[in-house]
């Protein structure tokens, strides 16, 4: 992975108390390895301001600064959003108007959007998954069917710009196809130019 290849691009995470550990923090690190300015955002409810608590497998984990509150978070300044997991954080992300709204106006503007694990709930309530192939964690089959989604137990399922994978395992693959599609934007911009 080239460190430049990302250069430039803006990358969001969305997130709140209880994601899965894994699901935040590597994504983030390969990310901006490949040279991707990355800020995490949040609602202003978290336990403790300034920072999220991650979920580790079966515990509490580490937590992670908030560079961004999701109040003052605007998605034309970003390129990408990626939705980490964990199954407390989007079940309250989806209870945050704000979080939603956030995440609809990255399908509106058709920017990659990369949801892994659980992270695939935030996007039923953003409307974002009728008559898209998609995987998730498998506890969300049935959710995401009934949204009007075409679930399959794949490692990554893209969808337009709708990125999806399954769990922890499936994070390398996951991030390769978040900057397939960066890359590929910043080609299709070139060209339009």
């Amino acid at each position: 992975m080239s460190i430049e290849k990302l250069k430039g691009k803006k990358i969001a995470i969305l997130a709140t108390d209880g994601f899965e550990q894994s699901e935040l923090t590597e994504p983030k690190r390969l990310l901006e390895k490949a040279g991707a300015e990355v800020s995490v955002i949040a609602p202003n409810n978290t336990q403790k301001p300034g920072e999220i608590r991650g979920w580790n497998m079966k515990e509490w984990g580490e937590s992670v600064k908030v560079d961004v509150s999701l109040d003052s978070a605007k998605a034309e300044a970003y390129d990408g959003l990626v939705l980490p997991g964990g199954q407390i954080n989007p079940d309250k992300l989806r209870l945050e108007p704000k979080a939603i709204a956030f995440i609809k106006a990255f399908g509106a503007a058709d920017k990659p959007i990369a949801a892994i694990c659980h992270g695939p709930w935030t996007l039923i309530d953003a409307g974002l998954v009728k008559g898209r192939q998609v995987t998730s964690w498998p506890s969300l089959k049935t959710d995401l069917t009934n949204a009007g989604a075409r679930w399959q137990d794949a490692q990554v399922v893209l969808d337009g710009r709708i990125i999806t994978s399954r769990k922890p395992d499936d994070i390398p693959a996951f991030v390769d196809a978040l900057i397939g599609q960066l890359t590929d934007s910043s080609r299709h911009e070139r060209e339009a130019a």
